[in-house]
């Protein structure tokens, strides 16, 4: 903790100034100020990580001082020290925030464990602080990639949902992102500094689903050696997704529906009734309309998960969005395998755009990576995709060969193509160097991709 800026507050020189010189000894960066009212003028300019002071002193006493800071926008830790040691003064400055208390006189071996140990709670609280900000930046509405028409609605949606208790139902293909969506409805509602628990229902058999999710007592099954909280308790106060819930029994529907009911349950094999406090967010790739038609999923179920749902559209109505998407995989796989790829070489591009992704955007981020670990240069080429994805292809010197010769059609595809990979897949920032409209380059690509467009969306993307 050497280095760490510490501000004395004592109106008693000697004191103050026998303290101040042992904790430079200790490497500490060291200011003094002899009443609240200095220490106060001093808070902005020193920003110190932690601040001893005394409770009695004249003009400003050290617990006004707490409050004034904290009221400044501080961050400082505080540490008091009095010659007036009482269980009632404790108290009261442990209530107006102080880390922690010390008697005089002092001992200074004292004083610097409980300034380290206070030190340390700092740096954990900034640590946790930072890294939900990082989650919650990760995943944040702004932070699914896409600028797509058919996700407005989508991020509409989640800016409505999230801040309530109603519970969400995602619909959407394999490999659209359904996880992410649950994650930024947790992260942007009340509930976000509570767990967020996830259960993937197709991935485990009947009882251990309900074990799971229910919990079970010592004895309840052949290997239940001991109590086991389920998924519901775990996330009591926060979000439980459920993905996949398209595939749970029936069995298991009927006690999902209890709990979503009653907000009630007990483990296996157990007797005592639990409640808890819960929002449930689900997905599925079925169709679960036509599943409660075919008797599979209880309609009453159906239901009572289908209070908001959010339908998530295929990568292959979306394909505007594959040029950003496309940037976002590389920085991460360069990240990930310490390469250096810049961008795509002539004809990488579209060949990503006339693929249909049956997989979604979890195949064009597997596609990228593989590309990203066998690139030998400084480019993705097309020899680099997957075999799936590779066809007819211009040759390096083709852009150049395009004038004279060449129709403004294929001219117009090649700068908006170039366009596009020069600005990282930012559509907007095409049209800005392009002089057109973000509008026409999204028509443009879904032409290009092969989606085409009548008359009419002919017209509107013209400028």
């Amino acid at each position: 903790m050497a280095n760490e800026r510490i501000l004395v507050v004592d109106d008693e020189v000697n004191a103050r100034r026998a303290i101040a010189t042992i904790l430079k000894e200790e490497g500490f960066e060291v200011r003094e100020a002899a009443d609240g009212v200095e220490a106060l003028g001093l808070l902005a300019d020193f920003a110190p990580a932690a601040v001893l002071t005394d409770v009695r002193m004249p003009r400003m006493d050290g617990l006004t001082l707490m409050r004034r800071a904290r009221e400044a926008g501080s961050d400082a830790t505080f540490v008091v020290m009095t010659a007036f040691a009482s269980v009632e003064a404790a108290v009261e400055a442990m209530r107006a925030g102080a880390e922690s208390y010390l008697t005089k006189p002092l001992d200074m071996n004292a004083v610097l464990v409980v300034l380290g140990k206070a030190l340390e709670t700092r740096q954990l609280k900034t640590e946790t602080r930072q890294l939900r900000e990082r989650v919650a930046e990760r995943f944040r509405v702004g932070n699914i990639i896409g600028d797509a028409p058919e996700l407005q609605g989508v991020y509409a949606l989640i800016q409505q949902a999230a801040p309530t208790k109603a519970t969400v139902l995602i619909l959407g293909e394999s490999g659209t992102g359904k996880e992410l969506v649950a994650q930024a409805l947790h992260e942007l509602s009340p509930r976000k500094e509570r767990p967020f628990v996830k259960v993937h229902c197709a991935a485990l058999s009947e009882g251990l689903l309900e074990s799971e999710l229910f919990g079970h007592e010592r004895g309840a099954f052949t290997g239940a050696v001991a109590r086991k909280e389920g998924r519901f308790e775990l996330a009591d106060g926060g979000t439980l997704f459920l993905d996949e819930i398209g595939e749970i029994s029936l069995a298991v529907q009927v006690k999902l529906l209890r709990v979503l009911q009653s907000r009630e349950f007990e483990r296996v094999g157990g007797t005592q009734t639990l409640k808890v406090d819960v929002r449930i967010v689900a997905a599925t790739h079925r169709d679960l309309q036509a599943e409660v038609k075919a008797g599979r999923f209880r309609e009453d179920l159906y239901y009572r998960l289908n209070v908001v749902a959010v339908t998530l559209p295929p990568l292959r109505r979306r394909k505007g969005d594959i040029p950003a998407l496309v940037n976002h995989f590389l920085e991460r796989c360069n990240a990930s395998y310490g390469k250096d790829v810049k961008g795509l070489a002539p004809g990488t591009l579209q060949a990503l755009m006339s693929h249909d992704w049956p997989g979604n955007i979890r195949e064009l981020e597997n596609a990228v990576e593989r590309a990203v670990v066998l690139a030998r240069g400084e480019e993705l080429t097309a020899d680099d995709l997957p075999p799936v994805l590779r066809g007819p292809r211009p040759s390096p010197e083709s852009s150049e060969r395009l004038i004279p010769g060449a129709s403004l059609a294929a001219i117009e595809r090649e700068a908006i193509l170039r366009t596009l990979e020069m600005v990282q897949g930012s559509t907007t920032r095409a049209a800005e160097v392009l002089g057109i409209s973000v509008r026409k380059i999204q028509y443009k690509l879904k032409e290009y991709a092969g989606g085409g467009g009548g008359p009419e969306a002919e017209a509107s993307g013209e400028e």
